[in-house]
Parts: C-alpha cells; sequence; structure tokens
C-alpha cells in the first residue's frame, strides 16, 4: 500500500441516490459528503481548529462494481474504529472513499500522518486480503494548510477540499467561455487603443529614472497558481520591499492606520502607504492616474488575469491571509479592476475588500463585468484611494 499525498481532484460520475446507514452511523453518498467537506471547511475558517481528509482509492485492476464493493467493506470497518464526530463517505462514488477527521488539535502533522497511516493499515490488513490491500493507495489532505513564501508554489487552493468549487465551474463552463472572450477582446482592443500611451509612458520613466520601463513581480493567480506580474515601473530600482511588507501584514490583520488623503476626497484618509521616499516623480503621476497598470493588459491576454476581478496577491500577502481570506484567490480570477477600485478602493478595510471581492465572485455575470468596467474610468478620474 502506498502514502500518496495528492492535490488533484476529480470530477463526478453516477451519484448514488442515498446514504447508507451502518447501525446508528451513516456513510454519505458522494453530494452528501463533498458537502459536508465545503460545511467543515467553512466551519475551519471560523474556529481555526483543523481538520483531515484521508482518501482511499482502489487500483483500476477490476471492474468498477468490485472496485467498489471493497471499498464499502473498508468504509463499514472505519465506521467502528472513528469517532462520531468524524464523516465518512464517498468522494467519489465506486473508486474513491473518504474519512474527515474534524476537531483536530495539530502540534506534529508528521506525527499524526504517521500514526493516521498505521491505525487504517491494521484495520485494512484485518478485512482484506493481500492483493486487495497492495491495490488500495491513502492520500491524506489538511484544512488549512500553513506556508512560507517559499512553500506557495500551487497555492492555498487543494482543489480536493474544494469540490464545490470545482462543480460550480463546471456548471457555469459557458459563463466561463464568456468571460475569456469579453478579456481576450477587451484586451486587445485597449492595447490597439493604449499604444501611444505605452510609447509615451515608457519614454518618461527611461528619461526620469535608471532601471526598466516594466516592473516584474511574482503574484499570485485562481487556486495559487503563480505569475509574472506587470506594471510600468513607479518606483526607483532596488527599493526596500520590507517596508511594503510591513504595511500590508498590519493591514491584512486589521492594525494598520489610515494615512493622509492629501484632501482629495472627505478627509478620512487611506489604508494605503501615501508618502513614499521609494517613488518616483512619474511614479507618483502613474499611479493617481492607475497609468501603471497598463501593461496588466498583457497578463488579460495571456489568460493569467481578467478585466474584473480581485487583485492578485504577492506571496508575503498570502502568508499573512486569515483561513477565510484565502477564498479571495480561489472563487475567481484575478483582474485589473472589481468592485473594491470603484467602491473606495484603498478607503476601506482590508476585511472589506475582501468581502467586496467574495461577493462580486458570487454574484459574478456578464453584466457585471460590463458595470464595473464602465464605473471605472470615472474611478480613476475622482482619484480616490489612489497612490
Amino acid at each position: 500500500m502506498t502514502l500518496q499525498r495528492k492535490s488533484n481532484g476529480s470530477s463526478t460520475d453516477s451519484l448514488p441516490s442515498k446514504s447508507v446507514f451502518v447501525g446508528d452511523r451513516e456513510i454519505l453518498n458522494e453530494e452528501a459528503f463533498r458537502r459536508m467537506i465545503s460545511i467543515e471547511r467553512k466551519r475551519t475558517e471560523r474556529s481555526r481548529k483543523p481538520f483531515l481528509l484521508m482518501l482511499l482509492e482502489t487500483g483500476r485492476y477490476h471492474t468498477s462494481q468490485k472496485n467498489g464493493n471493497v471499498l464499502r467493506n473498508v468504509l463499514s470497518a472505519l465506521l467502528t474504529s472513528t469517532r462520531e464526530t468524524d464523516v465518512i463517505g464517498w468522494y467519489k462514488n465506486q473508486s474513491t472513499a473518504g474519512v474527515m477527521f474534524t476537531e483536530l488539535e495539530i502540534d506534529d502533522k508528521n506525527s499524526i500522518l504517521s500514526t493516521m497511516l498505521t491505525r487504517v493499515s491494521n484495520i485494512l490488513r484485518d478485512i482484506l486480503t493481500f492483493e486487495q490491500f497492495n491495490q488500495i493507495s491513502i492520500s491524506f489532505h489538511f484544512f488549512p494548510d500553513k506556508w512560507s513564501d517559499d512553500d506557495i508554489s500551487d497555492g492555498p487552493g487543494n482543489p480536493t477540499l474544494y469540490p464545490d468549487l470545482l462543480r460550480r465551474e463546471n456548471a457555469t463552463r459557458l459563463l466561463a467561455v464568456t468571460k475569456r472572450v469579453m478579456d481576450v477582446m477587451g484586451s486587445a482592443l485597449i492595447l490597439a487603443i493604449c499604444a501611444p500611451a505605452f510609447l509615451i509612458v515608457g519614454l518618461a520613466i527611461k528619461v526620469s529614472s535608471k532601471g526598466p520601463v516594466l516592473f516584474r513581480q511574482r503574484r499570485i493567480g485562481q487556486y495559487g497558481k503563480s505569475f509574472t506580474f506587470l506594471k510600468f515601473r513607479s518606483m526607483y530600482v532596488d527599493s526596500d520591499a520590507s517596508i511594503h511588507r510591513e504595511y500590508v501584514t498590519r493591514l491584512i490583520a486589521g492594525q494598520a492606520e489610515r494615512h493622509p488623503s492629501n484632501g482629495n476626497g472627505d478627509g478620512t484618509g487611506v489604508y494605503k502607504l501615501t508618502k513614499d521616499d521609494r517613488i518616483t516623480r512619474i511614479g507618483a503621476f502613474l499611479r493617481r492616474t492607475s497609468l501603471d497598470e497598463l501593461p496588466q493588459l498583457f497578463n488579460v491576454f495571456k489568460g493569467e488575469m481578467s478585466l474584473v476581478g480581485p487583485r492578485p496577491p504577492v506571496p508575503y500577502e498570502l502568508v499573512a491571509y486569515q483561513t477565510w481570506h484565502r477564498r479571495r484567490v480561489l472563487e475567481v480570477k484575478p483582474g485589473i479592476t472589481g468592485l473594491w477600485q470603484v467602491n473606495g478602493r484603498s478607503r476601506v478595510k482590508f476585511d472589506e475588500m475582501v468581502r467586496l471581492d467574495l461577493k462580486y465572485a458570487e454574484a459574478w455575470s456578464p453584466w457585471l463585468d460590463v458595470k464595473i468596467l464602465l464605473s471605472t474610468p470615472l474611478a480613476v478620474l475622482k482619484g480616490e484611494g489612489a497612490y
């Protein structure tokens, strides 16, 4: 038997019509089990008590029905050796069974994995033949994971733990195609119209300070996939990034102070660094007018971003996120503009910005994108929250 750490979920096929009871314990069908994963994930976001999802898969040596019978016996045996609070059911009918261990106190993840593997192996040896035992693989999936900047490679969005998002994506595939068509046509059109602006801005940056015209930075896209984010350079070369890192960490924690808004607004200030010596003179103008964002149209054209969506975070921002904040990099592809930009921009707290991003993801439609895109020029001209 092999221990595998997998991160890819799989689409559903035929669902059993209802769950099955063994004594007073229930083996959930695929639909119900996946729904419980989503519910437990949201509960963990509030309680901060992690859970562990264990998946057991059979090999492809037998028919689907025979594999299903083997796993059904496994599930029945696990019912007698798990807590009543643990959830047992089908992750994928006839081929993948699952056990969700909830309300865990995790001090040493490796120790828990070793203990769980040993316990489950002993149970399986008692009920399976040697051949059947060797055809079962086990994978473990923790929620939430913890990472440093370097740990974020394929990101916080383990698809196995987000079956609800995968199901929603499949159900809205036509709308997703519509959004992509809008992005390709819109970015190509704006790039053609703004070609003279690219030339003028590029020359202004080159003349005013040493360094490249474009600023390239690693950002995190949907499902944690990283990409190279493009902007017109607005800072001096080799500027200290720790200044922004320290401020944004406080901002995400709700501990950041408002900074003066230079009198262009209601005087309440903004949650952003406003007097930053790292910014060049031309860079300050580019930021106020949002012209520094224009190169992101190439990111949109390539499919890494959308015209409308949440702003893509820097890896160190993602590390500082609370668990529920991470949904903003899962629910929808990042964008150049969004509800946050047309509803206060840097004048709203970080938690409110995340709520706006999640509200957008839930209510998304092509018409909502059109309304946001039409509202963006006015927000840019007003310049509120832009620094």
